[in-house]
């Protein structure tokens, strides 16, 4: 009689490694405005650095229900993961030490990279996009810029998406292989127009014919039924789900990149 096949074990996933390792508080990451645990996570001989943002740890805020915020994190992974983009870091919902929250893998940033600046210009210089005008101190002002990168692009149509509240310099994080990632997305998906971005530099322009092309995709994936919509479940309200499409809809419809609507401050403060 022959020995059975041996079958050989399913490799460890970044998302099981997140899901179901063990969590380890190294230290807290105290620029955060709420709890952000900087830890390692360990399964079935695979490590990793790693943030574990509490619920127990949100500070509360009026214009989001309480204990919503790590949802919403892993929501905002769960659209760009959808995009085909992959502009934000695996992230999941799961307890720890602390009680149930998001858990994300750490990024290495790689230094060097110059996506934001200062200039004493009117204009921005070749390669660069203006967002407005910053003090500097002194009565002197000078003129924020950001990149004008294809990342930085994609990143503008996720946050329109997703409506993102608070998109500062701090959360765009280069790494390697030329890859880009934003972070903190606990203020996201609001039924009310929020967002606040430093990413203006295609307001009012047209959308790439890539992003069209996603944002499709998007629409038929956040269908009643779609694999996003039953993803997002439980994560964000029904209403918040509504909300989402009917942005998806309307960047649609209009075939340009949003501008600032004047009811919310456009650019968050601190921008970085």
């Amino acid at each position: 009689m022959s020995a059975p096949e041996r079958i050989p074990p399913r490799s460890v996933t970044t998302a099981d490694l997140l899901a179901h390792g063990e969590l380890t508080v190294r230290g807290r990451i105290r620029e955060a405005s709420n709890a952000a645990l900087f830890c390692t996570v360990a399964y079935q001989g695979q490590e990793a650095s790693c943030v574990y943002k509490p619920v127990a740890g949100e500070r509360p805020l009026w214009d989001f229900p309480d204990g919503t915020l790590a949802g919403r994190e892993v929501a905002a992974y769960e659209v760009s993961e959808a995009t085909g983009w992959r502009l934000v870091p695996p992230t999941v919902l799961r307890d720890g030490p602390y009680g149930e929250g998001m858990c994300q893998l750490w990024i290495d940033v790689v230094p060097g990279a110059e996506l934001l600046a200062l200039v004493d210009d009117e204009e921005p210089g070749p390669g660069w996009k203006a967002i407005g005008l910053a003090e500097v101190g002194e009565g002197r002002t000078a003129l924020l810029v950001h990149a004008d990168d294809e990342r930085l692009r994609r990143l503008a149509v996720l946050d329109a998406v997703i409506n993102n509240a608070d998109r500062k310099g701090g959360h765009l994080l280069p790494a390697e292989g030329g890859r880009l990632y934003g972070i903190d997305h606990g203020v996201t998906f609001n039924v009310d127009d929020k967002l606040r971005t430093l990413l203006w530099g295609w307001a009012g322009e047209p959308l790439t014919d890539e992003a069209v092309r996603v944002l499709g995709t998007l629409k038929e994936t956040l269908e009643d039924g779609g694999a996003l919509a039953g993803r997002l479940a439980g994560l964000i309200t029904p209403a918040e789900i509504d909300a989402t499409r009917a942005r998806v809809d309307t960047l649609l419809a209009s075939g340009r990149h949003p501008e600032p609507g004047g009811e919310w401050p456009a650019i968050p403060w601190p921008p970085v």
